[in-house]
């Protein structure tokens, strides 16, 4: 029996180690961890269970049969994160590259597929060099299977992907069909063809940072929700993000005991308006002032600034916060804003989240760039979100709220449950100048009556109360007393119940 209980004990040693202390503390130099020192700092002390720690790979071509590693590339299992089921795959860059075998992508599809059975995220921290070349279609067939998985758990739990490492190829779409993406900063990219084949195909010279880095998907493309500074600080960000949400599409978000007061007032927002409309000011300190203990956890800080997007909690209950920010573009919405905020607003549909919406927006960005690259269609991903999410949702309008914009901005029209304005609040087709100069062009060459025109338009619509007549606002608030009305709503909206009608899935305009 010793002697049986020893070969186990060097077998579970041979696989920790993976590709050996020397590959591993290339990884560290690197400013990386290894793959299960990256599930440590993820999981709570000592609740980590691994499955299929010795699994190999079964090819034989090119000499691969001489090469065989316990683990195959890939740590799989299922652990408590501040207490909560999660289940996880960690690509072992110090064992073939991290690549993708047909054995390394079954582990993959058994913890997936039971992360869905008993209702759990998963979280997949990818470092792999791509497909194992050695297994051709086989490895191929690997990720297709893979795919397939993601796209049947998408809506039922949450799927989330920390790329730190290279993810190449069809390798990325795996994350790319998850809830959310995360980089490092410095040593992870993504990109389906690397500088090698853009400079032989468009002649383009690019470095991998460039091309694929954190950043560049951060704040470029949209492609990843953040990056960070290093593995640990991922990773800890990541165990936050986790606390805001539910474990699964049957269940209601996680409440905490909530310390800050729901009735609590904020003389401070009273003053964040200034008197002049065209100035800025910056929504992301009502959003701090409002949430629960100032706890904001945002979403694309980078991408498309004139949008924010995060989860926070109101009463101790996960909300999610969709808000213009002024300080950028206005708050117009554009493409990259309406994509941002439409697929965020279905995640949290998706996961029974509530929303809260803070309006301040001009209208849609004008100009030829936007309507060649579809702001109609783009626009119109935002409008079906908000119109389709059966979840509590309270809106408040703090300034501005243009034309169709105000419309696919959670609006009464579009099944907002509570819709708010402050006492600042413009509701209108459009700015009071230029209605007027519409309005009455034939007026223009006489200043005094155009200034006559512009005040009587800004008396009867540059305020909520013509809104508030036809029942489109609810009730019109003092800012500082915006904490206390949303908490109330959303207290009152938690047997929310409606329904809609039955399809086997709708058709956005993607």
């Amino acid at each position: 029996m010793n002697k049986i209980i020893t070969q186990l004990e060097e077998k579970r040693a041979a696989a920790r180690l993976g590709g050996g202390q020397k590959r591993i503390d290339t990884q560290h130099t690197k400013g990386k961890l290894s793959a299960r020192e990256r599930i440590e700092v993820l999981f709570d002390e000592g609740s980590f269970e691994e499955w299929d720690m010795f699994v190999e790979h079964r090819c034989v071509d090119f000499g691969m049969g001489e090469t065989r590693v316990p683990g195959d590339g890939v740590v799989t299992g299922y652990g408590t994160v501040n207490g909560r089921p999660i289940f996880v795959f960690s690509q072992d860059f110090t064992v073939f590259g991290g690549s993708l075998s047909e054995s390394h992508a079954k582990k993959i599809l058994k913890v997936m597929e039971k992360a869905v059975q008993v209702g759990a995220p998963i979280i997949g921290l990818n470092d792999s060099g791509g497909a194992r070349i050695q297994e051709g279609v086989a490895s191929l067939a690997g990720y297709a299977d893979v795919f397939l998985q993601n796209v049947l758990a998408s809506g039922v739990i949450p799927q989330i992907s920390l790329v730190m490492g290279p993810c190449a190829g069809g390798a990325v779409y795996s994350p790319a069909i998850t809830d959310f993406i995360f980089m490092v900063k410095d040593t992870s990219y993504m990109f389906v063809t690397g500088p090698d084949v853009v400079k032989t195909v468009t002649h383009e010279t690019v470095t991998q940072e460039q091309l694929g880095g954190a950043m560049t998907h951060a704040a470029k493309s949209g492609v990843a929700d953040g990056a960070f500074e290093n593995d640990v600080e991922a990773l800890l960000q990541l165990r936050r993000l986790i606390d805001f949400l539910p474990l699964n599409n049957k269940e209601k978000p996680p409440v905490i005991a909530a310390v800050d007061p729901a009735d609590r007032d904020d003389m401070s927002l009273d003053t964040l308006i200034p008197d002049n409309p065209n100035k800025p000011y910056d929504m992301k300190e009502l959003i701090l002032k409002v949430v629960d203990d100032g706890d904001f956890f945002e979403i694309g800080e980078h991408f498309a600034k004139n949008m924010i997007c995060g989860f926070a909690r109101m009463e101790g209950q996960t909300v999610g916060i969709v808000a213009n920010q002024p300080m950028v573009l206005a708050g117009c919405l554009d493409i990259d804003s309406s994509r941002k905020a439409a697929r965020f607003v279905r995640f949290c549909d998706c996961f029974n989240i509530p929303i809260i919406t803070f309006v301040d927006v001009p209208g849609f960005l004008p100009g030829t760039d936007q309507e060649y690259n579809g702001i109609i269609k783009h626009g119109a991903k935002l409008l079906f979100a908000f119109a389709e999410a059966t979840v509590p949702k309270v809106t408040v309008i703090t300034r501005k709220a243009y034309g169709g914009a105000y419309d696919v901005m959670s609006s009464k029209h579009i099944r907002g449950d509570v819709n708010f304005a402050w006492p600042t609040a413009e509701i209108a087709v459009m700015g009071a100048k230029g209605a007027v100069e519409i309005i009455f062009r034939q007026d223009i060459g006489d200043k005094q009556k155009i200034a006559d025109r512009t005040k009587e338009y800004e008396a009867n619509f540059a305020n909520p109360f013509r809104a508030a007549n036809l029942g489109f606002i609810d009730d019109v608030i003092m800012p500082h007393g915006t904490r206390r009305r949303v908490c109330r709503s959303l207290a009152m909206l938690k047997s929310k119940d409606i329904k809609n009608p039955w399809k086997k899935h709708d058709n956005i305009p993607l």
